[in-house]
């Protein structure tokens, strides 16, 4: 009886799947067989790969002394002497163009280095136990007896037997005038994750690469010379804003020759924020080198016009960039005259808006803490073709400009190396 009742159940059941128009579940076929009528099953799509994360990049305090007095097995001593400084403008990718006999050539004989060169001179530099700071790690703010701020020199803490060394860039916003004459166009980020220009060869040709621009080329020696930036500093970037920053043409007067207008001026300021915080990411820091690039002795301009274009400088560029308290000064021109012997107008007010490390230009590599106001004055040296001409002597701690100077390459200008 029981039996009978459970063949009934079982027929119902039929019956009510048959009247629903279902059946029941088939079992998945075995792998590569497939069901008569229907095409094979797709594959499942495979996870996309995760975008690579940056590589970790270690940035030690330079004034801080390792744990017993050693790092990685590198001993480490206070060095309280100069700090040198020497600073680029952008280096010249093909001299074919940049050296053609045209109104600029000789200008740019007179400013900049080429890549050769300046390939030679990190080398020699390296060669000679240099080794790179950050500029914001060698004076301190902080508050003196009186309560009242003030600067302060910082001792460093370097490998034993090495010495310091700042390195700056100034203009690397990449006027029109140099994307004519041998240099490259912008930054970018190439396919390595890594910054490296862009531009076009003497042919035309798009070129990116690591291997032209002073940026890109210093970030590689680092990386095969770890030694070299043992605290993770690179070099610091002089930036106007009149023409962008960095070949992002991130200007409200930017020129109609390459025909930006405000929509496009918002697009490069999106374009240029990654390749900043990657510079900031890999230990390069930046300054103001002014908006316009205007002279600060007040001999041409008012406290008013530097008023508004420093205003300008902080939001056009600084917005991008972020804070800095390093200013360096266009053409060397100290504010007021003289920021040596006096403290005048405009000095007080770039003070007031934050700068608190002034750089100029000279033939030392000296610093000086002003004792009336919290800030610093600093010179800096200049490799370029003026002092590989005619300062061999002055630089022969950093180099021998016999061994620098591609004279094959440059004009046929007067030399005087001396004996």
């Amino acid at each position: 009886m029981h039996r009978f009742t459970a063949l009934l159940l079982l027929f119902a059941l039929i019956l009510t799947f048959s009247a629903c128009g279902q059946a029941p579940a088939a079992p998945p076929p075995e792998s590569g067989s497939t069901v008569s009528g229907q095409d094979p099953a797709p594959p499942d799509e495979p996870e996309p790969e995760p975008e690579p994360e940056p590589e970790p990049y270690d940035i030690y305090d330079p004034t801080v002394m390792p744990a017993g007095g050693s790092r990685n097995g590198v001993t480490y001593a206070a060095w309280d002497g100069l700090v040198e400084h020497l600073f680029f403008h952008p280096v010249i990718a093909y001299p074919e163009l940049a050296f053609d006999g045209d109104d600029q050539a000789n200008g740019l004989d007179d400013f900049m280095v080429t890549v050769d060169e300046y390939n030679k001179i990190l080398q020699s530099v390296y060669d000679r136990g240099y080794v790179l700071v950050d500029i914001g790690d060698v004076w301190s703010e902080v508050s003196g007896e009186d309560g009242q701020p003030k600067m302060v020199r910082n001792t460093l803490y370097l490998p034993e037997g090495k010495k310091p060394l700042i390195l700056s860039f100034d203009d690397t916003n990449y006027y029109p005038y140099m994307l004519e004459n041998g240099l490259t166009y912008k930054l970018v980020i190439g396919d390595d994750l890594k910054i490296a220009s862009w531009g076009l060869d003497p042919d035309g040709n798009e070129v990116t690469s690591r291997e032209l621009d002073a940026i890109p080329i210093l970030d590689k020696f680092v990386e095969e010379h770890p030694d070299f930036s043992p605290f993770g500093a690179k070099g610091c970037l002089s930036l106007t804003g009149y023409e962008g920053i960095l070949g992002y043409r991130t200007s409200k007067d930017t020129r109609e020759w390459d025909g930006v207008k405000e929509a496009a001026r918002q697009k490069e300021r999106e374009a240029v924020a990654p390749i900043v915080e990657e510079l900031k990411r890999t230990g390069w820091t930046f300054g103001s080198h002014t908006w316009g690039h205007i002279r600060l002795s007040g001999a041409k301009k008012t406290l008013e016009d530097i008023q508004a274009d420093t205003q300008r400088w902080y939001d056009e560029v600084g917005t991008l960039v972020g804070e800095t308290a390093i200013l360096f000064y266009p053409h060397g021109e100290r504010p007021d005259g003289n920021d040596w012997t006096q403290t005048g107008p405009i000095f007080q007010y770039l003070q007031g808006t934050g700068f608190r490390v002034f750089c100029s230009v000279g033939i030392e590599s000296f610093s000086f803490i002003k004792k009336d106001i919290c800030a610093v004055i600093c010179d800096r040296l200049h490799p370029d073709g003026t002092t590989l001409r005619h300062s061999r002597e002055r630089y022969l701690q950093f180099y021998d400009a016999k061994d620098i100077m591609d004279v094959d390459v440059r004009p046929q200008r007067e030399i005087s190396w001396g004996e």
